[in-house]
Formats: structure tokens, C-alpha cells, sequence
């Protein structure tokens, strides 16, 4: 075996190696290539609307990914970025929390931004920032490479502590979803990733006290919540009462294992999305989709992916990665999505002419790729 320089091994010589291994071990190199020298994971370093941001959400899956990887340093630097950016905001923080807690929360304006520049400002253009599910998520992917690597979590422990107040005194406040869209909205995704962190850094000891007593509490009202209100036919919905089945649920059922691949909810979630969002292996965002014009997304066919990997099903989970690699174009770059199959031919144009061509490569693309890679032994990452 030949190994890479970041921890992962590839075949057993460069000619004959299996190109998605190949696609795997670029994606890894093109990650840390492009890692800015903060630690921010740019969200995709040409796109007109992403050039010079980072989004906790992305980000916190681009660096699970690495730390699957093997590329820990990597995943390190980014968690030193975002621990850096919530204590920075400590006072905000604060006042957002015990206003939530004295029943007088702050408008949706004073909330936390969802990106952020490399050097951790707030971006000073217009986006569609409240978001609550990268707070989540970053959680789940600090506590998961401990888990992994055995790393302490110290060094992010007033981050973490930071993290979990603001969660647990606003999870139940509406805001826009993974998709930025649906302000209006409680989404059953955004809540998947609040309790996942939470129930993570919970189980890893990195809180205690009363705080721990309340993110257990808030991570099992979230899960109550889902199951009461944010479940249609018995799989995941788009949002609280809501008939819509959307993508982006996958991540409730992997990697965040919230409702495992192997339980009802979970299984019935993968087959939903399969048969409604995906086509040849290309998987919709949603059905009403018309973000230039509704294309299938490489990322979300890797989490479906993820989700037939975790219920033992690799021959699926391995046809949605290949799917995924035939997006690359001829420098292996992997898009946000491709346009082989719209939903909605007649509204691509409009956004090509806001912002222009399709993001590529997205560093979110190229995670989730290597994070399934991994995940069904396509790749084989070397001991520490």
C-alpha cells in the first residue's frame, strides 16, 4: 500500500489504482489546499456569493470528513477558527441567552450570523443568516474527532460551553434552513443537527453541571418534537407539520445518526428521499426546487449514500459515490450540482445571470465524497 501524505492510503500503485480512491485522495489534497491559514474552509474559492466566506455547517462536515481522513490538523485548525469566533462573541452570546431566558428574545438580526469571513468577522453584504444548525453541527464534528482521534476537547471547552447555551435557550426558535430559505419555519434537519451536538459533546464529558442537565434535556425535547410533529408517513419532513420530504433530513439518519439507518424512522427516511429525490443517482435538494433550475447535488448523494452504508447496504452506498465522481469535470473538481436532470428548466438562467456558472469545485462536494469513500472502504486510512 501506498500512502498519502495526510493519512490516507491509496491502491497499490498510481496506474492502477481505483479512480475513486483517486478522486478521494485529490479531494483531501484540494481541501487542505485551499484551507485558509485561520483555519476557515472556504465554502468554494471562485462562486461569486461564497468567495471569501466559511459556513459553520459546511465547514464542521468538511472537517469530519478530514478527521475520517486522517487529516487531523486539518480538522483542528478549523475547530480553533470557530472556537475563536464564539468567544470573540461572548457578550452577544450572552445577552442573546438570558434574553431568550427572561421571555424577551432578540430579533432574528441579532442572532448568530451562519458564515463568516475567513478572519472571522461578519460578512458586510446581505445573506440569509440566521441559521442555528452549524452551531449544532460543529459540536457533533468537535465531539466525533475526539471520539475518533482520543484528542482532548479542552482547548474548545468555553467555545463548546458558548455553543450549548445558545442552543438550548433558542432550538425552538424558526429560522432559515440548510437551503437558506423558509425563515418561517421550525426545519426538522436544523433540529437534527442541534440535538446531534449536543447529545455529542454531552456523551464525550465536555459539559457538566446544570448545563449538561440542559443540553440532555433540549436534545431530548428535540428528538420528542421530531417524532411528534415533524414526521410525515413515518420518514422525516422538510419541517414541524409539513407533508415535503427534503434532503437535507438525510444527515438526521448519517452521519449524525439521530435516527439510525437501522431504526424505523431512519430506514423509512432513506427510502422516502430515494424515491422521490433521486434520479440515476443524482439526488434532488427538494421537488420544488428551482435554485438554477432544481439540479441534483454530488453532497447529497454521498449522504444517501452514508445512509444505505450505515444500514449495511455498501453495493448502494458504492453506486451513489461513483455517481458522485462522474460529476467531476476534467480537473477533478466536484460542483454543487449538475444540471443533467432540472426540475425546473425555465428558472437556471436567472441564477447563472445573478451570480454566474454552478459553484466548482464546493469544498462541501469533495467532503462528503471522501467521508463516504471512507466509510465503505474505498479508501483506508493509516493508523495514527
Amino acid at each position: 500500500m501506498i500512502e498519502a501524505q495526510h493519512g490516507v492510503q491509496f491502491g497499490s500503485d498510481t496506474d492502477g489504482r481505483d479512480p475513486l480512491a483517486r478522486l478521494a485522495e485529490s479531494s483531501v489534497e484540494l481541501i487542505l489546499g485551499l484551507q485558509d491559514a485561520t483555519g476557515a474552509y472556504p465554502a468554494s474559492p471562485t462562486f461569486s456569493a461564497y468567495r471569501g466566506y466559511c459556513w459553520f455547517r459546511d465547514g464542521a462536515f468538511i472537517a469530519d470528513a478530514m478527521s475520517a481522513a486522517g487529516a487531523s490538523e486539518s480538522a483542528e485548525r478549523f475547530f480553533d477558527w470557530c472556537s475563536r469566533i464564539l468567544v470573540a462573541r461572548e457578550p452577544a452570546i450572552v445577552n442573546i441567552v438570558s434574553r431568550a431566558l427572561a421571555g424577551d428574545p432578540v430579533p432574528d438580526a441579532q442572532m448568530l450570523p451562519t458564515r463568516f469571513t475567513f478572519a472571522g468577522e461578519d460578512g458586510d453584504d446581505q445573506w440569509w443568516d440566521f441559521q442555528l444548525d452549524g452551531f449544532g453541527t460543529w459540536l457533533w464534528a468537535v465531539a466525533e474527532h475526539s471520539r475518533r482521534h482520543g484528542t482532548s476537547l479542552t482547548r474548545w471547552t468555553r467555545a463548546i460551553e458558548l455553543s450549548v447555551d445558545y442552543l438550548t435557550s433558542s432550538w425552538q426558535r424558526p429560522c432559515f434552513d440548510w437551503w437558506e430559505e423558509n425563515a418561517s419555519e421550525v426545519h426538522v434537519s436544523t433540529l437534527a443537527c442541534v440535538a446531534a451536538g449536543l447529545s455529542a459533546v454531552a456523551d464525550a464529558g465536555a459539559i457538566d453541571g446544570s448545563r449538561l442537565e440542559r443540553a440532555l434535556a433540549a436534545s431530548e425535547s428535540i428528538r420528542g418534537t421530531i417524532v411528534e410533529r415533524g414526521l410525515v408517513h413515518g420518514y422525516l419532513a422538510k419541517w414541524l407539520g409539513s407533508t415535503e420530504v427534503d434532503a437535507s433530513a438525510l444527515a438526521a439518519v448519517a452521519p449524525l445518526g439521530l435516527f439510525p439507518a437501522s431504526g424505523e424512522i431512519g430506514s423509512r427516511t432513506l427510502l422516502a428521499i430515494d424515491g422521490s429525490l433521486n434520479v440515476g443517482g443524482g439526488v434532488h435538494r427538494y421537488l420544488d426546487d428551482t435554485f438554477f433550475g432544481g439540479g441534483q447535488w454530488p453532497l447529497l448523494s454521498c449522504l444517501l449514500g452514508l445512509g444505505y452504508a450505515a444500514a449495511g447496504d455498501r453495493r448502494r452506498a458504492v453506486e451513489l459515490l461513483a455517481w458522485a465522481a462522474g460529476t467531476a469535470n476534467g480537473e477533478g473538481a466536484l460542483p454543487e450540482q449538475v444540471g443533467d436532470h432540472l426540475l425546473d428548466p425555465s428558472r437556471y438562467q436567472e441564477w447563472e445571470d445573478r451570480w454566474g456558472p454552478v459553484a466548482r469545485p464546493l469544498l462541501w462536494s469533495h467532503a462528503m465524497f471522501v467521508r463516504l469513500a471512507v466509510e465503505v472502504s474505498v479508501v483506508e486510512v493509516a493508523a495514527a
